[in-house]
């Protein structure tokens, strides 16, 4: 399941840095592209070249040794890697990741990537119930970090209790099971998808235009990952400077009515349908031929509705399953199950656009998940490309039980 997958390995100073040698190893043969950031301490307990060795790559340990001068190194791992794991994560770095501290190549890269971040700590057993590094857990579990809890037995320290380092095979058992969630890799595979993303723009004249802060990230997202297990994905985007990904069939379009004309051409011969943009819901009544000058005094401009597409397409709904997006700033699970209600979607994904790293433009999301039969699932903040991997699994076990 890890076969094709970019693992970052953060080692931090303990002596079960030895164990992350055949943690490497092990994930190596799995099939996943390895590479390992040492802090100076790990290094005190094991060679560089020994991970160079074993995964078959660079090993960085100096934020400021730059390998490639066309790239700035930690910014490159942290957009590079698809989950990072911390193995063993002493209290130090434990500390300094609650509290966005980034003195060094690793405690940055940290701080850089939104990637999903594992932690698997190894301590004292007296250090690993100390209030403060109790409170820095639960800080970075409230924020979506996940933890593989350290086993009990015969510490290095020459005490008995909890704080020995996970098993390595056991690590691997977990990140098999957790990030790839057993999605189907098959279910997907030739069903016809299509989502929109980003904004609208509504032209005032030729100059000027309303719009929203829609990047389109979410949407692309979703796309990409469908596209990766098979399906049949034709993207209807508003106009976002995105790379189309692999495989995806893209309609470029401007305005609310474009998006609508293509969403309906395709609408019919689809299986699945998520509607990720953020329409423009008002245009204006009247559009300029020619620049419009300024003047003294106020300007007011007549807007009109324009046509509710989500819910056009939840009355011509004929077997498709239907999804929805809700971006809000009050009373989120309310207003999303009146969308999902009232435009007979079969689920809706809503999201708090005033939490930090969960509005427009950025490259995380924190979201709920709302189905037909009354079922919450929250997501926590993630990588948008983690999100939709997530939401996928939702939907994937939604369809499979006709909740449509």
């Amino acid at each position: 399941m890890l076969n094709g997958t970019n693992i970052l390995l953060g080692v931090s100073g303990g002596i079960a840095a030895y164990k992350a040698c055949a943690l490497t190893s092990k994930l190596t043969q799995q099939g996943a592209s390895v590479k390992v950031i040492m802090t100076e301490s790990a290094t005190q307990f094991v060679s560089p070249l020994t991970f160079q060795a074993l995964s078959r790559n660079p090993v960085y340990t100096d934020t400021f040794d730059e390998k490639n001068p066309a790239k700035i190194a930690h910014i490159d791992l942290a957009d590079w890697a698809d989950l990072v794991m911390l193995a063993p994560a002493t209290a130090n770095i434990i500390g300094k990741l609650a509290n966005g501290i980034s003195d060094d190549m690793l405690s940055t890269t940290l701080l850089a990537t939104t990637a999903p971040i594992y932690i698997a700590p190894a301590m004292n057993v007296h250090m690993y119930g100390h209030p403060a590094v109790i409170e820095n857990m639960k800080k970075l579990d409230g924020w979506g970090y996940k933890f593989i809890e350290p086993g009990s037995g015969y510490l290095a320290c020459g005490y008995v209790g909890k704080g020995r380092l996970e098993e390595p095979e056991t690590i691997v058992d977990i990140l098999n099971k957790d990030f790839h969630q057993n999605i189907d890799q098959t279910f997907f595979t030739g069903k016809k998808v299509l989502i929109s993303g980003g904004p609208t723009r509504e032209a005032v004249d030729p100059v000027r235009f309303f719009t929203n802060h829609s990047s389109g990230k979410m949407g692309f997202a979703l796309a990409e990952e469908l596209a990766n297990l098979g399906a049949e994905v034709t993207l209807v985007t508003g106009p976002v400077k995105l790379e189309t990904p692999k495989n995806v069939q893209r309609v470029d379009v401007e305005s609310a009515e474009e998006m609508y004309q293509a969403i309906m051409e395709h609408y019919p011969t689809q299986e699945l349908v998520i509607k990720a943009a953020a329409v423009a819901d008002y245009r204006p009544k009247l559009v300029y031929d020619q620049k419009m000058k300024k003047s003294d005094g106020t300007l007011m401009i007549e807007m009109e509705r324009t046509k509710d597409i989500l819910k056009e397409l939840g009355e011509r709904k004929n077997g498709q399953f239907l999804v929805g997006f809700a971006a809000e700033t009050e009373n989120v699970l309310e207003y999303g199950q009146k969308k999902l209600e009232k435009k007979n979607l079969d689920a809706i994904v809503v999201n708090d656009i005033t939490e930090q790293g969960s509005g427009f433009g950025g490259d995380t999301n924190a979201v709920t998940y709302l189905n037909k039969r009354g079922e919450q699932k929250k997501l926590p903040m993630s990588s948008k490309k983690e999100v939709s991997k997530q939401l996928l699994q939702l939907i994937e076990s939604d369809m499979k039980d006709g909740r449509a």
